[in-house]
């Protein structure tokens, strides 16, 4: 429509609109005149104002946009984004590896798995085997992958007495690195502890009692030169010639518990004949027809430095095994409890026997009502004090019963526990 044809009444609009725009032109060619002829700022142009505030590295683009803008020239640029200051100081992702491993140290167990999952490193750095040299997963319920995962970490202590594993076979060739380890009273099959002990080499502290053994794990324990403390009480499954060949082997044992074993004479004699002659802690009670009196001469002939003794329900033991015993120069702790052959006028001798004898159990061969004519012969000898013997166990009987939350291991506690 041309302009002649418009209505009347939309020239005035269109006129103002035009006027504006002329008007703006002029302004902006009289001010960029007078900017050039009077020297002033870069700030009299949109443009140059721009130019100011863009940092300089960054690339500009120059966009005409008609030829009505010919002479003003818009620039597109990009402001350099502020750094946001840290709220909260250091971030964790800047910690080197050894502040992070002390931080995860004190984490207990549960809360260390959940740490393992938020990221790569972290899960690098929670299963560091420095956060796993002692592991104690006492009561813990189908511990077979758990196990499974811990043997790999590296660990050196290892505490799960009471615990059941399923039928399982722990994978890996390498050996273990464990030094302790307790799996008294455990419900494990024997082809799973056989994959376990196999891998030892390292052992000093082992705790087996009560559990169904073989002669693969017998033999496997005689590559142990160096375990000290060996429990094998009410064991059964395996043979008297591995027993021996084993007790050859391990010649550094000082203290061994291989009470109330499966056990007949060819057993017994295979730990009185090879049991090491450094051992000063011994319980080998609860073999009431199979321990005789030859046995317990060539005990003494062997062991000479024996400290500790339990011969407890020996039944075929008599009055006439004290001379025999004599030889013991350094026996301080004595049971004979329900030795029945035993009676109360031999033991009143014990104490001119036996000068450093400073306990001593009879429990079941003394009846309450002579203890005290029995104290009174030997004063200075603790009578019936001691009703569980504390041989190579893991956790001393007595602290056992009194005290249940103590899950100290050979006098040491584990750094990480499984809480129910």
């Amino acid at each position: 429509m041309s302009r002649d044809s418009m209505p009347l009444q939309d020239l005035p609009c269109m006129s103002l609109q035009g006027s504006m725009l002329s008007q703006s032109k002029r302004t902006i060619k009289r001010k960029s005149r007078g900017c050039l002829s009077e020297g002033l700022d870069t700030e009299c142009t949109p443009t140059d104002l721009i130019q100011q505030w863009s940092p300089s590295h960054k690339h500009q683009r120059l966009i005409s946009k008609g030829k009505e803008n010919d002479c003003n020239q818009f620039v597109l640029a990009r402001r350099s984004r502020r750094r946001k200051e840290s709220t909260s100081g250091i971030s964790w992702d800047s910690l080197p590896d050894e502040l992070l491993l002390r931080v995860l140290f004190y984490l207990p167990l549960q809360h260390l798995l959940r740490m393992s999952v938020v990221c790569k490193r972290w899960h690098r750095l929670a299963f560091d085997e420095s956060l796993w040299r002692g592991v104690d997963l006492e009561g813990l319920t189908h511990m077979g992958p758990a196990l499974q995962q811990v043997l790999k970490t590296g660990v050196r202590r290892l505490r799960c007495p009471r615990s059941f594993v399923e039928e399982q076979h722990f994978t890996g060739t390498g050996p273990l690195q464990i030094v302790q380890m307790d799996l008294s009273s455990s419900i494990i099959p024997t082809s799973a502890l056989e994959s376990i002990i196999c891998r030892c080499r390292l052992l000093e502290h082992l705790s087996l009692e009560g559990l169904q053994l073989s002669d693969v794990i017998i033999n496997a324990l005689s590559k142990n030169p160096n375990l000290l403390q060996l429990n094998l009480g009410g064991c059964s499954g395996f043979s008297a010639p591995a027993l021996a060949d084993m007790l050859k082997s391990c010649s550094s044992i000082e203290q061994l518990n291989i009470s109330w074993c499966d056990f007949n004479n060819s057993h017994v004699k295979s730990v009185v004949d090879n049991v090491s002659a450094g051992v000063t802690q011994l319980n080998l009670s609860g073999y009431r027809e199979s321990l005789t009196l030859d046995d317990v001469k060539v005990l003494v002939t062997r062991c000479p430095h024996i400290e500790t003794l339990d011969l407890s329900d020996s039944t075929l033991l008599m009055a006439d095994s004290f001379p025999v015993l004599k030889q013991l120069k350094c026996l301080q702790h004595l049971s004979l409890s329900r030795c029945y052959h035993i009676h109360l006028a031999a033991l009143t001798d014990l104490g001119k026997m036996f000068p450093m004898l400073c306990l001593l159990d009879v429990f079941g061969v003394v009846h309450n009502s002579h203890l005290p004519s029995l104290k009174k012969e030997m004063p200075h000898v603790s009578i019936n004090s001691r009703p569980f013997s504390n041989i190579a166990r893991p956790t001393p009987a007595s602290r056992l019963v009194g005290c249940l939350s103590d899950r100290a291991m050979w006098n040491r506690k584990c750094h990480l526990r499984f809480k129910l």
